[in-house]
């Protein structure tokens, strides 16, 4: 194994044979907390490439541009530039293919293999000619004693250009951003579960969980394959104790939302100012909710596709395509096939790319409205660079559309409850508190009843969070919030304000005193109590999250004075 010093943000690079003739470079980015569609981090992240030397030599993926020098120092410590025959494109995103252009100019000579949208975007970025062999599923390329690559074509894990590629030879499949996960550290394999899951599953429900049935379609595929003994992902640590079970959570996850009643479209256009990341976050604030997301790539989309998925759709969520340009054409003729597919009483939410020369979003929701849609939220609006308020905004307002369309199913499973059952766990007092958390420009809060002490040692607290309640997505391990306890006889205005339905990217504390705690949580000056809390532990249950939080400060404002007791009269909904 091979690490290089430092440099900036510690950004190290680190090699390791994982197979036969089989070398991994890692691009390890420690201290990075953003990723592409502004999700926060907790544990950095890797880029992950793959040099085959054989009779003839293949590469999978580059890396970040940020690794640029560390990164082409390392691949021609470890071969000539001039023995490059195959450079493998598992999709084009920048943070896996951001040095193609640096690797043909030392290495003119390579052929780049892709599918034939990968092909099509490169050819449009490098501009110039070169080598190229586009695959489609099932294809084949024998680099010699044993190592025959096999291509599975994956669109949408997570963009529409990506494939797979399996060596016969060593049993390893490479996966791009498939069964990854953002978590840096020196361990190159999974050898510890119970350290990885948390991370494993928030980059699924992220990335995967809005293209549910695309991850089974490859699935599917890779099963047609011989044995997998490993999963060469694109972040993370390369999947190789736990492969049947972790392949298995994500055919189990994906089988649960492909099962939803109801599915929303959700429309961007790849490499087009920031609408696959805004889709992206949208379509996540949609899944939390139960609700199936199918995401569609206007600039690639069969028409045929588009109508069909427009046909099955409950609700549509586009974005603004560009104005001029070949991009354009394309975009526009698909737009024209979902105006002609498109239903009254669906719901419609539209936003903008991002970009200046886009077509404009009221034009494009009236179009909509007067074929009698139902408008799901106010047209998001970008102006400038996105920061992380503007995709909580999108997260928002996908999760209101989510729950929009999910109301009958929710008023329908509330029914469904033996009355006397509902009576019973309605008799679970509770006390009442308002949940407050701030990381960086956000800020969020939450009413909460289902709250516990949980330990003596560590002091450990849990709470009860609704999956699509929208701080949901700010209380994850590491991540700190205050517990406020409201106060008996005095608590009637602060639950007032805090039940309230909120517009996505509305302002929580609006009129409301606080002062900062800490942890940088706002404490209510009203409360009765307030605790200073970080989550150590996600546990899944059902509807909700249980988030286990330990406990380091806290101070009562009135020692005499007794919580607020919350007594319900049902236990099947608030």
């Amino acid at each position: 194994m091979v690490a290089l010093a430092e440099i900036q943000r510690r950004l190290t690079l680190q090699s390791m044979e994982i197979g036969s003739n089989t070398t991994a470079i890692r691009s390890l980015d420690w201290d990075r907390d953003r990723f592409d569609i502004e999700f926060g981090l907790q544990n950095g992240t890797t880029y992950n490439s793959f040099l085959i030397q054989s009779q003839q030599t293949a590469l999978v993926d580059t890396s970040h541009e940020k690794f640029r020098q560390l990164y082409l120092d390392m691949l021609q410590g470890l071969i000539y530039p001039e023995q490059l025959n195959y450079l493998i494109i598992s999709h084009t995103e920048p943070d896996h293919s951001g040095l193609v252009k640096d690797l043909l100019a030392l290495a003119p000579q390579v052929t780049v293999v892709g599918s034939k949208v990968a092909i099509q975007f490169l050819e449009n970025w490098v501009h110039k000619p070169f080598k190229k062999q586009i695959v489609k599923n099932g294809d084949r390329l024998d680099l010699g004693n044993g190592h025959i690559l096999e291509f599975v074509i994956a669109p949408n894990l997570h963009w529409p250009d990506t494939i797979f590629t399996y060596d016969t030879k060593t049993q390893i499949l490479y996966t791009c951003d498939a069964f990854g996960m953002h978590y840096c550290d020196d361990h190159i394999f999974d050898e510890d579960l119970d350290l990885i899951e948390e991370d494993f599953r928030y980059y699924y429900d992220c990335l995967m969980g809005p293209n549910a049935r695309s991850v089974l379609s490859a699935i599917k595929r890779m099963n047609e394959l011989p044995e997998i003994t490993t999963i060469a992902t694109g972040h993370g640590p390369l999947l190789h104790h736990h492969v049947t079970e972790l392949v298995n959570r994500y055919r189990q996850w994906s089988q649960e939302q492909a099962k939803a009643e109801t599915t929303v479209a959700v429309f961007y256009v790849s490499d087009y100012g920031f609408s696959d990341r805004l889709s992206q976050a949208i379509a996540y604030g949609i899944t939390k909710t139960g609700v199936a997301v199918e995401m569609m790539d206007l600039k690639s989309a069969d028409l045929q596709d588009v109508k069909e998925l427009v046909s099955i759709a409950a609700g549509l969520v586009i974005g603004t395509p560009p104005i001029i340009g070949s991009v354009a054409a394309n975009a526009q003729t698909a737009i024209n096939t979902i105006l002609a597919a498109a239903k009254a009483k669906q719901s419609i939410g539209v936003f903008e790319s991002g970009s200046g020369d886009s077509e404009s979003v009221y034009p494009l929701l009236s179009k909509f409205r007067d074929l009698g849609l139902n408008p799901a939220f106010a047209p998001i609006l970008v102006k400038e660079t996105p920061e992380e308020t503007t995709y909580k905004l999108c997260e928002e307002a996908g999760t209101d559309l989510g729950q929009w369309l999910s109301r009958e199913r929710s008023i329908k499973q509330i029914k469904a409850l033996d009355n006397n059952l509902e009576k019973a766990l309605g008799r679970l007092s509770s006390g009442l508190y308002i949940l407050t958390t701030h990381q960086g420009h956000l800020s969020s809060a939450m009413l909460a009843s289902w709250v516990t002490q949980a330990s003596f040692k560590p002091l450990g607290v849990t709470v009860a969070v609704a999956r699509d309640r929208a701080i949901e997505s700010l209380l994850h391990i590491g991540d700190r919030f205050v517990l406020n306890v409201l106060e008996e006889g005095n608590y009637q205005s602060l639950m007032k304000h805090f039940l309230k339905r909120f517009p996505p990217g509305a302002d929580r504390f609006e009129g409301v005193r606080t002062y900062p705690a800490t942890n940088g949580s706002p404490i209510l000056a009203d409360a009765l109590a307030y605790m200073e809390c970080e989550v150590t532990k996600r546990i899944e249950c059902g509807d909700h999250w249980l988030i286990y939080s330990t406990v380091s400060a806290g101070r009562v404002s009135k020692p005499d004075t007794p919580p607020a007791i919350h007594h319900r009269q049902v236990g099947n909904h608030y």
